[in-house]
């Protein structure tokens, strides 16, 4: 256990060392040019990491002084398929098979010490009913958001309390 713990809090240095840290978060990126399904165009692709980093750290806000979160993630499918066109990509959403999935992984540290930590395969089956999203439909993210948004309700918010 201890073991465990030594792990999680040298990796949770290194991802401080490494990644885009803002008050309470650090975000990075493993191997982003390997995900399942991110733009093509370079551009795009910044632009979708950012827009997640930013999403965290709005998240990471509503943490309690002394509470920090450290993600790592390792893989990103996008909501719906891609359909390329010379000037940008276009998404098609359709319903089926093609729902975002995030897989990363996470330590919530309080004081110090890691409270909570794990790995994930953050999936959403049901992302297009949009009576459970409360994100416009210009927001290009907005399925990818309310699926962290679940997780991060579900497994840090009653982590942060203790």
């Amino acid at each position: 256990m201890k073991a465990a713990i030594k792990g999680l809090a040298l990796g949770s240095m290194l991802l401080m060392a490494t990644g885009s840290t803002f008050a309470g978060v650090t975000v990075t990126f493993s191997n982003s040019d390997m995900y399942a399904d991110m733009p093509f165009a370079p551009w795009e692709r910044k632009e979708v990491l950012d827009d997640l980093t930013e999403h965290f750290r709005e998240l990471a806000a509503t943490l309690p002084p002394g509470v920090d979160m450290n993600v790592e993630i390792l893989d990103v499918d996008l909501a719906g398929r891609v359909h390329h066109r010379p000037s940008r990509d276009l998404r098609v959403l359709r319903g089926g098979a093609d729902w975002p999935m995030i897989h990363l992984r996470y330590s919530v540290v309080q004081n110090g010490a890691v409270v909570a930590s794990g790995e994930e395969r953050l999936r959403d089956m049901m992302y297009m009913d949009g009576l459970r999203n409360r994100y416009s439909s210009g927001d290009s993210l907005r399925y990818e958001k309310h699926m962290i948004d679940e997780w991060f309700t579900k497994k840090i918010a009653p982590k942060r309390a203790g």
